[in-house]
């Protein structure tokens, strides 16, 4: 019992020291530590009223702003959805004045998707790598437009990995068997008929009921009749 209630006294003056030690370190870093809460408050508190004060209503009024910018689009009227029409701003303008904004971020996008229309595919290319996107099937329909505007180039080995890329990013009935199908056709055109063969069985087995599931049987009879040659 005597060895057992040492045991217990020392621990108690071991946490006893630790408690005095802390104790002593406040004391000695008072200035110092009030300094480092004060400027966690300040931040934190900044922070949330950058968000409230600042950040909402830049959101809104470029949501406002992009409103006409996206029915331009959808006319198929590329300049003014880039550049505006004197009253309302373009993607371009929006980007510039509202860089911080999720508008900012999906006028990019679109800003991109109107360079691709216009045949500029290296400002298709700078616009699209800028945007990023938690939407399942938006973001892998941007990354597959590079893959778009580098065919366009002729970089067929770039386009390629962007296609893949896009295909596995975030799979879906809709954008991932279409994507694959992109890949598939480079695979082809480069005569590797194993590897577009691989591709089409994929879809097939993954994405039986897509619209490239309908007629894939087709593409796989065809690329295991040229491996057989």
């Amino acid at each position: 019992m005597a060895k057992k209630t040492d045991k217990t006294e020392d621990r108690i003056v071991a946490v006893e020291e630790a408690f005095s030690k802390t104790e002593q370190f406040i004391e000695n870093n008072q200035k110092i530590i009030l300094i480092v809460v004060g400027s966690i408050i300040v931040i934190v508190l900044g922070f949330f009223g950058f968000k409230r004060l600042y950040l909402a209503p830049k959101e809104k009024e470029a949501q406002g702003q992009m409103f006409m910018a996206e029915k331009y689009f959808e006319l198929d009227s590329l300049n003014k959805a880039l550049n505006g029409d004197g009253n309302y701003l373009g993607f371009l303008d929006i980007i510039d004045q509202y860089g911080i904004t999720k508008s900012a971020d999906l006028a990019h996008y679109y800003a991109g998707i109107c360079y691709l229309k216009k045949g500029d595919f290296e400002n298709a290319i700078k616009y699209l790598k800028h945007f990023k996107s938690n939407d399942e099937m938006v973001q892998p329909m941007a990354t597959g437009a590079i893959g778009d505007a580098y065919m366009e180039l002729n970089q067929v080995d770039k386009a390629l990995d962007y296609y893949l890329k896009a295909a596995n990013e975030k799979k879906n009935e809709l954008t991932t068997p279409m994507l694959l199908m992109k890949a598939g056709w480079v695979y082809e055109d480069l005569g590797k008929y194993d590897q577009a063969l691989a591709i089409y069985k994929r879809i097939k087995n993954e994405y039986p009921r897509s619209e490239e599931g309908n007629d894939i049987d087709k593409y796989i009879g065809k690329m295991e009749g040229l491996l057989k040659k």
